[in-house]
């Protein structure tokens, strides 16, 4: 009987199953960050607006679909337009019919709900006086938040969207019970053909580690060249704080050293 509680040779014939799964999981989680990126800022300045008529439609959003479970909402997308006779005989079916479109729908809701806060902080974070500066040069507010508020967002913000797309790119696992096949699926699949919970659990969660720290891996590269000009100052400042110091050491051995003749 084998004491481990995986079997390699079972991993092994179930990898290239799982490597599908897994694209399924890459895809669908870019293809819902890059819908994200695109609508939350939007969503983000009507939340922000001081006109209510977009102000309060953006906060009720925002409010619903972060308190709305993620599977419950999957739910609802799939199995629960496809009971609207007015969409399963409409031409939007071949959306709302699809176990993928519903998917990539349902996580895009969810996702971006989450992202207006994190694009409200991050535009929050730049300090004023930049914006009144740009006022004060006669720069417009279109170019004042295209060129200036929205590059110094992305960097304030980028620790935040990290957490969010590594906490989104693990729950996108909840798909699998709208029949699409992640890597998810698959496991379960292995599992009901071998009774083997271990073995598929266990190597899809290896492969889940894997993208997870590829992303913060990307992330980090991203920090590092969106901070370059930070880390080109720290640098430039290195040699005239240590010219400093070893200048200090000097004066004071050179100052003891004129007490002890006194």
């Amino acid at each position: 009987m084998n004491a481990l509680p995986i079997d390699p040779a079972l991993a092994w014939e179930s990898l290239p199953a799982m490597l599908r799964g897994l694209m399924t999981t890459v895809v669908v989680t870019v293809i819902v960050l890059a819908l994200g990126l695109m609508l939350c800022v939007p969503v983000t300045l009507a939340r922000m607006s001081r006109n209510p008529l977009l102000a309060w439609p953006a906060a009720v959003f925002v409010v619903f679909f972060r308190g709305a479970p993620l599977l419950i909402l999957l739910y609802l997308v799939y199995y629960g337009f496809g009971q609207i006779e007015v969409l399963r005989d409409g031409p939007l079916w071949f959306i709302f019919g699809s176990a993928f479109a519903c998917a990539v729908i349902g996580l895009t809701l969810n996702h971006v709900a989450f992202m207006v806060d994190v694009v409200r902080g991050s535009l929050e974070a730049v300090p004023a006086g930049l914006t009144e500066a740009s006022a004060a040069l006669g720069i417009p507010p279109r170019d004042t938040f295209r060129q200036i508020q929205l590059p110094l967002a992305m960097r304030y913000g980028l620790k935040a969207y990290q957490n969010e797309v590594v906490m989104f790119t693990k729950g996108t696992a909840v798909i699998s019970v709208v029949t699409v096949i992640d890597l998810t699926a698959v496991a379960n699949e292995v599992f009901e053909l071998t009774y083997d919970p271990f073995t598929p659990m266990l190597t899809a969660g290896a492969l889940y580690w894997c993208l997870v720290n590829l992303i913060r891996l990307g992330f980090r590269k991203l920090e590092a060249y969106l901070s370059r000009h930070h880390i080109a100052v720290e640098k430039q400042r290195q040699p005239a704080s240590a010219g400093f110091t070893a200048l200090a050491a000097r004066w004071k051995l050179a100052l003891s050293q004129k007490e002890q003749v006194l």
